[in-house]
C-alpha cells in the first residue's frame, strides 16, 4: 500500500491524500507538480527514476488506511542541485527503464 506522504520533498508544499498534484517515483519519493515538472524535470533526485502522478486514495478508505504523517524535506540546493543537474545531463534522452 502506498504511504501517501503529506508533502513535497523539494519545497515542503502540503500534498494531502486527495491531491492530484502529487508526483512519486517507484520508491514513493513525493513531489508537487510544480517541482516535478520544473526543477526536477520529472526525474527523482534521490534515485533517478521517473516521476508519475500519485493515485488518489478514495475518501472512504482513508480512515481504515490513513495516509502517512511523516514529512520528508530535502531541498534541492547547493551540491544536491549540482548532482541532479549532472544526472539530468548525463541521462538526457534515455528512458528511465534504461538508465
Amino acid at each position: 500500500m502506498l504511504e501517501l506522504r503529506p508533502n513535497c520533498e523539494c519545497c515542503d508544499r502540503d500534498l494531502p491524500a486527495e491531491s492530484s498534484d502529487a508526483r512519486i517515483c517507484s520508491f514513493e519519493c513525493t513531489f508537487c507538480l510544480d517541482c516535478a515538472e520544473g526543477v526536477l524535470r520529472n526525474t527523482c533526485p534521490n534515485c533517478g527514476g521517473e516521476l508519475v502522478r500519485r493515485p488518489v486514495r478514495p475518501a472512504e478508505k482513508r480512515t481504515a488506511f490513513p495516509p502517512s504523517t511523516r514529512r520528508v524535506f530535502k531541498p534541492l540546493e547547493g551540491e544536491r542541485r549540482e548532482k541532479h543537474a549532472a544526472y539530468l545531463q548525463r541521462y538526457a534522452g534515455i528512458p528511465p527503464a534504461e538508465r
